[in-house]
């Protein structure tokens, strides 16, 4: 069963989320919160894997209380907007996905799924923001030494997470088994001490290896 706890300070959210995922066979709500600080107290004590994590609320916001949880349960941030300027910061802060409340609630359920499961998940309007808040940056950076650790086969593939996509469309770009492509990601990640995707594609933009456009 996967464990969650909901931080958002509007109750009807809390509510309503909390409905539809305890009606999930493999899903179970082990509390909720109002504000980011209850949401680390609780976290800390009901020991979720998943905590859908609210960045604008009271008291502690959803950045701080998700560098609070750091290495504990998985964060998948819930925003109202695609654009939300905290969108990076999150990432940053080590949120494993993000999903626009307005999405269709299958998509919540998916993505609880995907990101307890370990993988990281990305709204596309989340990742254009990503790759838009690198584009604002003056000044390109130099390639770090660090990525000389790649194989070539890696760097294709990291370049190719950067991009959003997901194992099976990668294998398909570079006519590999999906197998080959799972072992190249846990290989990246181990070389980086990287958490998940979502770390690899901060990592990627941050050391010039991707660039936007």
């Amino acid at each position: 069963m996967i464990k969650i706890l909901i931080a958002d300070d509007q109750a009807m959210v809390r509510e309503g989320f909390g409905a539809l995922l305890a009606a999930q066979p493999d899903m179970v709500v082990v509390g909720d919160a109002p504000d980011g600080e209850t949401a680390v107290t609780r976290s800390r004590t009901l020991d979720p894997d998943v905590v859908l994590m609210d960045i604008r609320m009271p008291v502690l916001d959803g950045i701080e209380a998700t560098r609070r949880l750091a290495g504990g349960p998985k964060i998948l941030i819930l925003t109202t907007f695609d654009l939300d300027d905290y969108v990076y910061e999150a990432l940053r802060a080590g949120a494993s996905g993000f999903l626009l409340k307005d999405a269709p609630s299958a998509d919540l359920i998916n993505a609880v799924r995907v990101v307890a499961a370990g993988d990281a998940l990305l709204a596309p309007s989340v990742t254009r923001r990503l790759i838009a808040e690198f584009a604002a940056r003056k000044g390109a950076r130099p390639r770090p030494a660090a990525l000389n650790a790649l194989t070539p086969r890696e760097t294709d593939v990291l370049r190719l997470i950067a991009r959003g996509m997901s194992n099976q469309e990668i294998a398909g770009e570079l006519v590999v088994a999906e197998q080959t492509v799972k072992s190249h990601v846990g290989r990246i990640l181990t070389k980086f001490d990287l958490r998940d995707r979502a770390q690899a594609v901060v990592f990627a933009y941050e050391t010039g290896l991707v660039t936007p456009g």
